[in-house]
């Protein structure tokens, strides 16, 4: 297979060819990508042609529940996992709280849920907010140095564990957490399996059933899509944990876990993130592959162009005293989601960039515990760096440039 040609990439995505960004390079892609064309044409063609109630008889309503179906059905094959173990929300924040609510219903007073001091706020807070209701929480930490979670230190916190929550990848540390090696362990020890993909997912889409994980979460609007959160449900789990919709949708198993209606033109428009990772395979020479296969092989194109852009970033801030960039320093171990802490407030080293057209941000990012946990005041923050497969080398070099100045 060719290498991905960036000139066809960045073709695929309307922002690069709109006036007003023009001079802008765009570094906050963790907070939300652009999104790409087959999104936009079918989510205006969803609201001028099928604005209707969806699975009704008449045409309009009939190719409105198609379209729906589409993207569920398409989105499972690039996921590896069957359509009815997808599940559609307003956001992941939002599926993981209904997800705790139902696990709640589900363990007995007393079970173990074991969680991360590396995860966003969405994927701890709800696990940990059942202890309150007689849930016990244990807290898998990171090395305060790096950020980084140790395998080793998993094992004694799996003693009798029913749940194990855990980042595929933070979005501050960016470092990826073996998936597949930790789902193994969890298993073993009896654990059912939550991974948030919300910070990998961007880099190219995995397959879940390949990962082990019995749950996985990511945000379409972070991988190129409308503002859905995607939830992957293993059957067997789906259909044991207590039903959270309607009494009539509890056969159901897309419904079993989002007890509100979901917005249907978006989720007919996530089909357009199945036809970007085909338009992408076929450009990069094509074949006759299956929809788990050709998205692993753009996968692994992504990773393999972000790995090249982001080592001359990581060097450039490695080599610079006055700055610590958190997580590891080889690009082949880490998604392009680099947190930098300066001498001043993230939000500072943030707005400073911008009149050099950099769009980048400070903050905290809804990852207190981890920055806590590294000794890092929330307050204070970190500049934030993340780009994708469709970040240019020009706005690399610019980027640095900018950074050279600013810091």
């Amino acid at each position: 297979m060719k290498e991905l040609d960036i000139d066809f990439v960045r073709a695929q995505f309307p922002a690069f060819s709109e006036p007003s960004l023009q001079g802008q390079a765009f570094f906050e892609n963790a907070g939300g990508s652009w999104t790409c064309r087959f999104v936009t044409e079918r989510l205006e063609r969803f609201y001028r042609e099928r604005k209707v109630q969806p699975y009704g008889p008449y045409e309009a309503s009939r190719l409105a529940g198609e379209e729906m179906d589409e993207a569920r059905t398409r989105l499972a094959g690039i996921l590896g996992v069957d359509a009815d173990e997808v599940s559609f929300g307003p956001s992941t924040t939002q599926n993981t709280y209904v997800l705790a609510q139902a696990f709640r219903a589900w363990l007995p007073d007393g079970s173990v849920i074991v969680v991360t001091d590396q995860d966003h706020e969405a994927n701890s807070g709800p696990w940990r907010r059942l202890e309150a209701s007689g849930i016990k929480i244990r807290e898998w930490r990171v090395d305060p140095a790096t950020g980084h979670l140790d395998p080793c230190a998993l094992e004694p916190l799996l003693d009798g564990a029913a749940l194990l929550c855990f980042p595929h990848c933070s979005n501050v540390v960016g470092e990826i957490n073996d998936v597949a090696a930790i789902a193994g362990m969890a298993h073993d020890a009896g654990a059912v399996v939550c991974v948030d993909g919300v910070s990998y997912a961007p880099h190219g889409f995995p397959d879940v059933r390949a990962l082990g994980a019995d749950i996985y979460l990511f945000s379409a609007y972070k991988t190129y899509g409308p503002h859905q959160g995607i939830m992957v449900t293993c059957r067997e789990l789906g259909e044991a944990l207590p039903n959270q919709g309607h009494f009539f949708n509890d056969t159901d198993l897309t419904k079993r876990l989002v007890p509100a209606g979901p917005d249907h033109a978006q989720v007919a428009a996530c089909a357009g993130l199945a036809d970007y990772v085909d338009a992408l395979f076929e450009s990069m020479g094509g074949g006759a592959l299956g929809p788990t296969e050709r998205a692993r092989v753009v996968h692994d194109a992504m990773r393999a162009r972000e790995a090249a852009l982001l080592q001359p970033l990581l060097e450039f801030v490695a080599g610079r005293n006055n700055v610590r960039f958190i997580g590891p320093g080889d690009a082949r171990n880490r998604a392009p989601t680099v947190g930098v802490l300066a001498d001043r407030p993230g939000e500072d080293v943030a707005a400073a960039l911008a009149p050099m057209g950099i769009m980048a941000g400070g903050g905290d990012f809804y990852a207190y515990r981890p920055l806590q946990a590294m000794g890092i005041d929330p307050a204070h923050g970190v500049l934030r760096l993340s780009f994708t497969h469709y970040t240019s080398q020009d706005e690399i070099s610019r980027l640095i440039t900018a950074l050279d100045r600013v810091l």
